[in-house]
Order: C-alpha cells, then sequence, then structure tokens
C-alpha cells in the first residue's frame, strides 16, 4: 500500500468569491484551492499559509480548521489526507512569481466552482466550499493532540471525512 499524502489547503473568501489555483496535475488542467504539502517543522497553519503564497502570491490569515478529509484516487488508489482551513485574504502581490506548474489563480462563486466539477482536482475542492459556506468548523484540538501530523497519520485519517 502506498503511503498516505498529507497535504493542507485553504478556503479563502473574499467578497462572495473563492480563491482557486489552475494548475497541471496527473495530464489535466484542473482547479483546486491553494495548498500543498507540510515542510519539515512546520505547522498545518504555516504550511498553509505559505503554500498560498506560492502558489496564488496571495497573502492570506490562517483561520478555523474546516475539517480533514480523506480522499481515495479511484484509478491510483493513493490515499489523500487533506487538511482544510478557512482563510481570510490579506493582500495581493503582483510582483511574485506563481510555483511552477501553477497556471493561474481565479476567483469563483460557489457556483462557478459546481459548474466546473469535471475539471476539479479532486471532489474535495467542492466538498470543503460546501462545508465552510454551511459553517462546518472543527476543533483545532483534533490536530493539536496529534502532532507531529507525519507520524499520526493513521489516527488522523480516522477522524476524516471520506470524500
Amino acid at each position: 500500500m502506498q503511503p498516505t499524502d498529507l497535504t493542507v489547503a485553504a478556503v479563502v473568501e473574499h467578497e462572495g468569491r473563492f480563491l482557486l489555483v489552475e494548475e497541471y496535475a496527473s495530464g489535466r488542467r484542473v482547479f483546486s484551492q491553494p495548498g500543498g504539502h507540510i515542510e519539515a517543522g512546520e505547522s498545518p497553519e504555516q504550511a498553509v499559509i505559505r503554500e498560498t503564497r506560492e502558489e496564488t502570491a496571495c497573502d492570506i490569515a490562517c483561520g478555523e480548521l474546516v475539517g480533514v478529509y480523506l480522499w481515495i484516487h479511484p484509478q491510483t488508489r493513493q490515499q489523500f489526507l487533506r487538511i482544510v482551513f478557512a482563510a481570510r485574504f490579506l493582500n495581493f502581490n503582483k510582483d511574485s512569481r506563481l510555483d511552477d506548474g501553477i497556471i493561474g489563480r481565479h476567483w469563483f462563486t460557489l457556483e462557478e466552482i459546481a459548474s466546473r466539477q469535471a475539471r476539479l482536482r479532486s471532489p474535495a475542492v467542492l466538498r470543503c466550499v460546501n462545508d465552510y459556506v454551511a459553517g462546518e468548523r472543527q476543533s483545532d484540538a483534533l490536530l493539536t493532540g496529534m502532532l507531529p501530523l507525519q507520524q499520526n497519520v493513521d489516527r488522523v485519517i480516522a477522524t476524516a471525512a471520506l470524500v
């Protein structure tokens, strides 16, 4: 069995629109929330702030934990454990370059995201935006008791919502 891919993502809402990244993944052009992997010594909150800046040139303030989501890729059976935070848009850094592989950043309404379901990187993209809009939040204590996360993936998976 392949190891679980541990990632973070941000649901960033600003003026009724949500920040998404357009990128290439598995040979497809897809949309997803800004996010990525946690680097050594980083907290999940630090990782989501860094990844959002690298992928969108936007600064954010990390807020509440929306949820933890487990998605299993239907073809490869790879597991993706996604820790998703609500985040507040602070500013845009027009002089920053985006990460390699990033085509662009977009601000979409919920309806525009839903209309692009076939082009979302995974079903977790729409699921966590819907959960955010519905007011779903989890206690940050969920993660605090499991740090470092890389060593407690099985415990985190046990609490994750299956997408």
